[in-house]
């Protein structure tokens, strides 16, 4: 691999800074990096010459302080509008589909410096952990081709894993950020509800997407939540900005961790099943905190209904957003989105004020949880990386799942109690196969989490393992 691509965004950044390299050198060596591993499939829509005459603008105005991404090469998610740039959504009905105008945190991106080199698969619609469609295939694990980078930022997190882009944007539901981030050894934060405003969501009212970044490193999704996580005056529910990060100011990983009062749920309580492998990693992960001083119980908020209320919610946006569309054109959905659109005509006023009511329950429950704890470590998935061929898993732990987000629930019902998530590498399979460590905290204390992530990042250096592609 070309050592600029085997800089972390942060340290390109730096690089660039000094101008010891150049913009165009940086988007060069990336787009080498796609040219190099087409097999991974994660950079399905190519914007090579508006990325080097873009970097060739940059390297003529030099870098500032107002262009924190000046020169990075980054990807965007395919659910996400870049301004006349092919975004499909993963869906066969808008295979040629141009917008006009870039979504917000985009646009913020670009204004930072950051330069686009293309697109990032994804499901059809994210609908999934498992990024496939009829438009651009499967995308496959840097780490193991014959498997799955997972979803719905699964693009996303191969692209990152591949050395492809040095940074991403993707978006959470029920662990679009969090699964893939595990499946490809990288970064994804979920971010607190609000921190990264929906600009172009139709519905503020109940937190369950929200952009946020993935990098390969703790200090890389900082840097991009920097540019991306501020508040916008035509968002009212966006969150205040939660300040910016200092990295020198955990500089001793070991006293970051030191007293931090940690809850360790192995199963979310019992709720889930989770594959041995899995397990037998994150039990390994557990134990660096509790070796660095960190007071480690085996603990777990209540989520009772959370799995329900979640599918509830879910398939009720699903219907309000496709389901005219599924009526006037069938053929344009996969079986998982129109079992998903149908789910939701099924419901009533009642279910869906109740599924609310549980929410609500569930984030007053977090709340009282992360009065007692800092921060709650649990899977991210519940399996390692499955075989690319998979819709996805139909058992796990010998436990049968009775649909397509059972298997995701380590994630989809963390999502309920609206605080924020991320998943950091956490070590290997036996069969070398990345498994992420959720780290979940206090509505609102996303940088305190991230500071316990770098922490555990630094002291395990698993983000250093790159894959051995071809």
């Amino acid at each position: 691999m070309g050592s600029l691509a085997e800089l972390t965004a942060t340290e390109l950044r730096a690089a660039l800074a000094a101008r010891t390299v150049s913009a165009r050198d940086a988007v060069e060596a990336h787009l080498a990096q796609i040219t190099a591993a087409p097999a991974v499939n994660a950079v399905v829509t190519l914007d090579a010459e508006a990325a080097l005459r873009r970097a060739d603008e940059l390297d003529a105005q030099g870098p500032s302080d107002d262009l924190p991404l000046f020169g990075l090469p980054v990807g965007i998610k395919d659910t996400h509008d870049t301004a006349g740039l092919r975004t499909t959504y993963g869906s066969i009905r808008h295979a040629d589909h141009v917008p006009q105008r870039d979504a917000l945190h985009v646009r913020r991106m670009r204004e930072a410096g950051a330069i686009v080199i293309g697109k990032t698969n994804v499901p059809e619609w994210a609908a999934g952990s498992h990024s496939v469609n009829r438009v651009f295939g499967a995308t496959r694990n840097p780490y193991a081709l014959d498997r799955s980078a997972g979803g719905s930022s699964g693009g996303a997190a191969a692209a990152l894993a591949a050395r492809q882009v040095s940074l991403a944007d993707g978006s959470d539901m029920g662990g679009s950020l969090r699964n893939p981030a595990s499946f490809c050894n990288v970064v994804g934060l979920r971010p607190s509800p609000g921190v990264v405003p929906e600009a172009e969501s139709g519905n503020l009212l109940t937190p369950l997407t929200t952009a946020g970044p993935m990098g390969r490193t703790v200090d890389d999704v900082a840097l991009l939540l920097s540019v991306i996580g501020r508040p916008d005056p035509l968002t009212p529910r966006a969150a205040p900005w939660i300040g910016g990060w200092n990295a020198a100011h955990d500089s001793d990983p070991s006293a970051t961790l030191r007293g931090l009062r940690v809850a360790w749920a192995p199963t979310l309580g019992g709720s889930i099943p989770v594959e041995p492998e899995v397990l037998e990693v994150l039990a390994a992960a557990a134990r660096v905190f509790a070796d660095h001083g960190a007071h480690v119980e085996e603990a777990c908020p209540d989520l009772t209904g959370a799995a329900d209320a979640f599918v509830q919610l879910r398939a009720a946006e699903f219907d309000a957003e496709w389901g005219d569309a599924l009526d006037a054109d069938p053929e344009g959905f996969n079986d998982r989105m129109t079992w998903n659109i149908q789910l939701g005509r099924t419901l009533t006023g009642r279910d869906l004020m109740r599924a609310q009511e549980r929410q609500t329950t569930l984030m007053r429950t977090a709340a009282r949880f992360f009065g007692e704890f800092d921060v709650l470590l649990a899977p991210a998935v519940t399996v390692a990386p499955f075989p690319v061929e998979w819709d996805y898993p139909e058992t796990v732990a010998g436990e049968p799942q009775r649909h397509y987000l059972d298997w995701m629930r380590a994630a989809t019902e963390i999502t309920m109690l609206g605080v924020p998530a991320l998943s950091v590498p956490a070590g290997f399979t036996p069969d070398g196969l990345p498994v992420g460590l959720q780290m979940v905290s206090a509505f609102g204390a996303d940088l305190s989490l991230l500071r316990a992530a770098r922490a555990f990042e630094s002291l395990t250096g698993h983000t250093r393992r790159a894959p051995r592609l071809p």
